[in-house]
């Protein structure tokens, strides 16, 4: 076994950190672990592939592989291991697009104005690029692209335990407030033959929506029916219940009021809120929510727990329910009528 690592140890690795993120966004970029689907290959072979030198590109993979990403064989070979496959692109549960997007320079020149945003309260990303998260996606298209591929990777693995953890009223409408290309709603649907859905997003969003697999899907189409706006200014009337999943984390206190009291005025009597988010929860384990809970407030939104989603719940006319786990990272907070 091992040794257990010291605390000046430990704080050393720590400190490094981005130096493994910067060596995994490397290969995502060369493709890497596309370049070895069909075997173990040399470098020489891999350099000549990638259109890079075999020297430098060796030094990586070794790196690379002390850390359990790739594997080295005999001949400088290099093979994929379990962890390298997840970079590979266009298979199950792929990682590719969000190793990509963490690490691309928008988001780290974001994440050098942290300490000035946490002296100030600024927004790291507004002062390291002039406009809101949001706007500058709009207007740098090639970077859209590999943030939506990112949030597909990860919904992945969450639609599914998101779909199996909740018991969606048979019969029903239930609307995706914020929907994306329609991934959660249609995993929901599938699971529950007899729901109908409402994917409403922007009309951009809607536009590619239209023609994704996820909503064209056979025993889909027929129970979908798409519709554009915006939910700051209101959301699609009847439904029985609203979802947003990785919404309201996205905005501050006020705005989420805004989206929340829109679904309330919009669903049916006894209709309810279902808000997917992270809960962030008391105590010192390691926990996804509040490393990404820094991320938000990079951009300037944030994670909440439970007694602050009940706060917006109230505000907005709303009465937080009840938690429901999932089998991911992810909570359904639920809410009705208060």
């Amino acid at each position: 076994m091992p040794r257990k690592l010291s605390p000046p140890e430990l704080m050393r690795n720590l400190a490094i950190g981005y130096w493994a993120s910067r060596l995994v966004h490397v290969a995502a970029k060369l493709r890497l672990a596309d370049l070895l689907k069909g075997g173990s290959r040399t470098v020489e072979d891999l350099a000549s592939a990638a259109d890079v030198q075999p020297v430098p590109l060796y030094r990586l993979l070794r790196a690379l592989a002390s850390l359990g990403i790739f594997a080295e064989t005999k001949g400088r070979r290099f093979k994929l291991t379990p962890l390298a496959a997840t970079l590979q692109t266009g298979v199950p549960n792929s990682m590719h697009a969000w190793a990509m997007m963490v690490n691309e320079p928008w988001m780290w020149d974001s994440w050098k104005e942290l300490l000035p945003g946490v002296k100030t309260g600024e927004m790291p990303f507004l002062k390291a690029h002039g406009m809101p998260i949001f706007q500058y996606l709009e207007h740098h298209p090639e970077d859209l692209e590999v943030f939506g591929e990112s949030m597909s990777s990860l919904s992945q693995a969450e639609n599914p335990a998101i779909a199996a953890a909740y018991k969606f009223p048979k019969g029903r409408t239930l609307v995706d407030v914020g929907g994306g290309h329609g991934s959660l709603l249609a995993a929901i649907l599938k699971a529950n033959p007899s729901l109908k859905g409402v994917l409403f997003d922007q009309s951009a969003v809607i536009a590619r929506a239209e023609n994704d697999k996820h909503i064209t899907a056979k025993g889909i189409a027929q129970r979908c029916r798409l519709e554009s706006g915006n939910f700051f200014e209101g959301v699609p009337k009847g439904g029985d219940a609203y979802i947003m999943k990785y919404i309201l984390h996205d905005w501050n206190d006020e705005e989420c009021v805004k989206i929340l009291a829109n679904c309330r005025a919009a669903m049916n009597e006894k209709g309810k809120v279902l808000v997917v988010d992270n809960v962030v929860s008391a105590g010192n384990d390691p926990s996804w929510g509040k490393l990404l809970d820094i991320q938000m407030l990079i951009i300037g939104g944030r994670e909440r727990t439970k007694q602050e989603f009940a706060t917006l719940f109230a505000s907005a006319g709303l009465k937080l329910t009840r938690l429901v786990p999932t089998k991911c990272p992810l909570s359904i907070v639920e809410g009705v009528r208060a």
